[in-house]
């Protein structure tokens, strides 16, 4: 009377081993950074600019290489997908580092601009 306890037991624990397993190699897609960020910034870049997607592709660029600090670009990563220009409030960053916002802005500023302005070079 044990013996198919134990095997309907065993059985159970084998099959759901089987489907973690499954479970645990088959990739997730995480959505394209990038064209996570393109996409939700050009409804913001829409009638401002004739070609919105270069201008967002090239806005986070430029923020990604420019910014080295993960506060700081994260912020401003926020301030330009949901407002459509480079922005960083002060509650967005630790209090440690809203000094640093200024010169966050000094850094991107001609990259900015040549972004918006020509940002097919």
């Amino acid at each position: 009377m044990r013996f198919p306890i134990y095997a309907a037991t065993i059985a159970a624990a084998l099959i759901t081993s089987g489907s973690v397993q499954a479970q645990v190699r088959s990739p997730n897609k995480l959505p394209d950074p990038h064209g996570e960020f393109v996409r939700q910034c050009v409804p913001h870049m829409l009638g401002r600019w004739a070609h919105p997607e270069q201008v967002c592709g090239c806005l986070r660029d430029y923020a990604v290489a420019v910014v080295e600090d993960d506060d700081l670009r994260e912020a401003l990563l926020r301030g330009i997908s949901e407002r459509g220009v480079p922005t960083i409030e002060a509650d967005w960053v630790p209090p440690s580092k809203q000094s640093e916002i200024g010169p966050t802005f000094t850094k991107i500023a001609k990259p900015t601009l040549q972004c918006m302005f020509d940002p097919a070079k």
